[in-house]
């Protein structure tokens, strides 16, 4: 064997071994190292929480700062250990663990050029959705996409609530312009359009109120129909989550040997190997 051949056989296993810790999550040192890394982070994002309290701050100013370095220096490491391992480094990078991977780093080091970036590091958090791979939580990730397959299928219907409340929060807000005025705080369209998404979202902040009788009445009538209407929402997504879950916990049938009752998820059958979903 050459030692071109040797050299390609030993970086070949090389990157096997520490895929298989770094990225696998089947074998106990993989396991393993998932575990600590989540409590790395999840111990990263508590330091930043308590850096962001201000006695603490004062007196562990620069504990803090020692243990936020370590901790990006520590992710910077195994960002960069993660796309030397991976073949398919633009893959990687551009996936959504890659991604969030790079903003759990990017924040201490943006922090250099501008202030208080460096609380944005709480991004981490996003990193601990990898314990639904580590503990192989297979269900808890097939209900999400549940979730996000409603979002999706409802989307459209949403927006267009979305375009009809923008409407009536600017035709409102121009109302409120005229009838209320600057001398009342309505100083700007925009300023009585954010009175008027307020009000119809029932949230009642009470910096901006009308003071005019005619004000006070329209102010009422949105009220009103804030109430009709914040609902609608609300019932888009449950009609389509209901469906989306129905579809999803369906027994499906093969098309070729008509073997019944697979599993949610179930891609070929397993009675003939026939892809699901596929006419014959």
């Amino acid at each position: 064997m050459s030692s071109s051949e040797s050299s390609s056989k030993e970086n070949g296993s090389w990157r096997e071994r520490y895929y298989e810790v770094i990225f696998g999550h089947e074998t106990p040192a993989g396991k393993n190292f998932d575990i600590i890394l989540l409590l790395v982070i999840l111990t990263s994002v508590l330091v930043a929480m308590l850096d962001s309290v201000n006695y603490l701050h004062a007196d562990y100013q620069n504990f803090f700062y020692v243990l936020e370095w370590g901790f990006t220096i520590l992710f910077t490491v195994e960002y960069f250990l993660r796309l030397a391992i991976v073949k398919n480094k633009r893959a990687y990078a551009t996936s959504f663990y890659g991604i969030i991977d790079l903003l759990a780093i990017l924040p201490t080091y943006i922090a250099l050029f501008v202030s208080g970036a460096q609380f944005l590091i709480v991004l981490r958090i996003l990193r601990v959705l990898r314990i639904f791979k580590v503990l192989q939580m297979r269900q808890f990730t097939m209900e999400a996409g549940i979730l996000v397959r409603a979002l999706a299928r409802s989307s459209r219907k949403i927006l267009v609530f979305l375009l009809t409340i923008l409407t009536v929060v600017t035709v409102f807000g121009a109302v409120m312009y005229l009838v209320e005025g600057p001398e009342h705080g309505f100083t700007s369209i925009p300023m009585a359009m954010y009175w008027a998404i307020v009000t119809v979202g029932t949230v009642g902040y009470g910096d901006l109120a009308p003071e005019t009788p005619i004000g006070r009445l329209i102010t009422a009538g949105l009220i009103l129909i804030g109430y009709g209407i914040i609902a609608v929402p609300t019932g888009i997504y449950a009609a389509e989550l209901f469906s989306a879950g129905r579809q999803s916990h369906e027994p499906r049938t093969c098309t070729k040997c008509g073997h019944f009752g697979h599993e949610t998820g179930a891609k070929y059958c397993l009675q003939c190997g026939h892809k699901l979903g596929e006419a014959m």
